[in-house]
């Protein structure tokens, strides 16, 4: 079990800080909390033990820190706020101690994992993300009606405790929190629950893994990482964590949550589409009433919030259009605005997806002996239950082989923008080409495709973290009609086998 400290970049496997007079185990605090177990360190050094009230005889954590007095302040300053706001999705704070040599927080322990220790198996699915984001909003919500902020909204602070309760810790705002950071960061939590990565330059720094970009940095939509995001949380978590666009507050990004938190074969969800947080600038067209209807039947279906100040609140919220006519945004790209913020340039045109047929795709295999070529058409079916299946290899990273790989045939020339493959196991490697014809599938033909397609498009992939490969970089002045995703590295199956499993190839082209 993990249980994080005041700083957002607690490590697990951090030596205990040696200090003159260091804690140790059975050692009694403020005549009350016993120190029964050293769990980890904070960045910032400070000390986090599993402790227990001799009194109330529960558990707690203790949060140590030297030394005491003014340097301890700030620390004791968050939890004397902290414990002014009970919600149960907050963890509580009992006790909050300067004895100058050290000061120590007493708050409630939870026994469970950090959301960045609960995500190391593989990103969450849409339900479990969403729902995680619905708690950490309510309690960054109930922290905001009191007037402060939480200042410290990060996977090492949002606690998934044993029964399924979600807690936010170790509240810890500076001068430069504001409420926009805190629900800015509630974007960051769903980006890194559905990808497993932490979007640094929108919400900040972390040693968790950056999220996935472009060779402009531009960052990839969940969509575009992994397979199975909805289109509607695709759309709420970029707009989060989208600086040009005007967020919500706490309490109303909460509602929204609230709204689709729920089974995902609920009709209101579909019906109703998703709020959409972008400014509505003075001088736009009203949004159609058929609209409108939507958004407000789906928020106050849930009776959350049923104050007329909530219902203002989402008219100036408004989605910027109908569900029919709103596509995902593309890696790096927003949710499809009229305008700029700022300026009348046109926002990029949403991607277009491209459809490929069974004659489109074949399998290229140089260097084998030719039985894996079969049930190619089973990675363009649109199917994720589907895959085409390479045998099974003993040995990293292809066996004997230099790789395997994939041609793509277009019908005709086209403007690509990004080539998605869908896998079953993570740590591939792989690389994109470009070329012209197709040689034949045979061993010679192969052989000619390998040696001809030397225009790379992107940057390799290596050992990939998530089962979606993304490829990008294509050239905005040139087309493409044929394309060679090269594996050079197989990936892990669920089963621990050594094997590549194609579930689906998409392709989208520029709008």
């Amino acid at each position: 079990m993990t249980q994080v400290g005041e700083g957002q970049e607690a490590e697990e496997a951090t030596p205990p800080v040696l200090t003159v007079g260091a804690p140790r185990v059975g050692e009694v605090l403020a005549e009350r909390y016993e120190l029964a177990e050293h769990i980890n360190d904070d960045a910032a050094g400070r000390q986090v033990w599993q402790g227990v009230d001799v009194v109330l005889r529960r558990p707690v954590a203790v949060v140590l820190r030297y030394p005491g007095g003014d340097s301890a302040q700030e620390m004791l300053q968050a939890a004397v706020t902290a414990s002014r706001v009970i919600h149960p999705n907050l963890a509580g704070v009992y006790d909050a101690i300067d004895e100058d040599t050290r000061a120590y927080v007493v708050r409630e322990w939870i026994s469970g994992e950090a959301l960045r220790e609960l995500v190391v198996d593989g990103p969450l699915d849409a339900e479990r993300a969403t729902s995680i984001a619905h708690a950490v909003a309510s309690a960054v919500a109930a922290v905001h009606a009191t007037g402060m902020v939480h200042g410290n909204v990060h996977p090492g602070t949002v606690m998934v405790a044993d029964d399924g309760r979600v807690v936010l810790a170790d509240a810890r705002a500076t001068d430069g929190d504001t409420p926009d950071t805190d629900v800015r960061a509630i974007g960051g939590i769903l980006y890194f629950a559905l990808t497993g990565h932490w979007p640094h330059a929108e919400v900040g720094p972390s040693s968790l893994p950056d999220a996935v970009r472009d060779g402009s940095g531009a960052i990839a939509a969940p969509r575009m990482v992994r397979a199975g995001v909805p289109a509607y949380l695709d759309d709420l978590t970029m707009d989060l964590i989208d600086d040009r666009l005007a967020l919500p507050s706490a309490d109303v990004l909460a509602a929204e949550l609230d709204r689709l938190d729920v089974a995902a074969d609920e009709p209101f969800m579909v019906e109703a589409g998703p709020l959409r947080f972008s400014a509505v600038e003075e001088g736009l067209p009203e949004q159609p009433l058929a609209t409108r209807r939507k958004l407000v039947i789906g928020v106050a279906s849930l009776l959350v919030i049923a104050t007329v100040g909530l219902l203002l609140g989402i008219n100036a919220l408004a989605d910027r259009g109908t569900p029919e006519d709103t596509a995902g945004p593309g890696p790096g790209v927003a949710a499809t605005t009229t305008e700029q913020p700022g300026g009348d340039t046109p926002a990029p045109a949403a991607p277009k997806p491209v459809a490929l047929t069974r004659d489109q795709v074949r399998i290229v295999d140089p260097e084998g002996d030719r039985r894996e070529l079969g049930d190619a058409p089973l990675m363009v079916d649109g199917k994720r239950d589907t895959a085409w299946e390479s045998d099974t290899y003993k040995n990293l990273p292809f066996g004997d082989k230099s790789g395997m790989g994939v041609l793509i045939k277009f019908a005709e020339p086209i403007d690509v923008r990004s080539v998605q493959v869908n896998l079953s196991g993570t740590g591939a490697s792989a690389e994109l080409f470009s070329g012209q014809g197709d040689t034949g599938s045979t061993a010679a033909g192969d052989r000619k495709i390998v040696t001809d397609y030397k225009t790379r498009i992107g940057e390799p992939i290596e050992n990939h973290e998530a089962t979606t490969l993304t490829f990008q970089g294509f050239p905005e002045d040139q087309k493409h009609q044929y394309l060679l995703v090269w594996f050079t590295k197989l990936p892990t199956t669920s089963e621990g086998k050594m094997r590549l499993e194609i579930q689906e190839i998409t392709v989208q082209a520029r709008g």
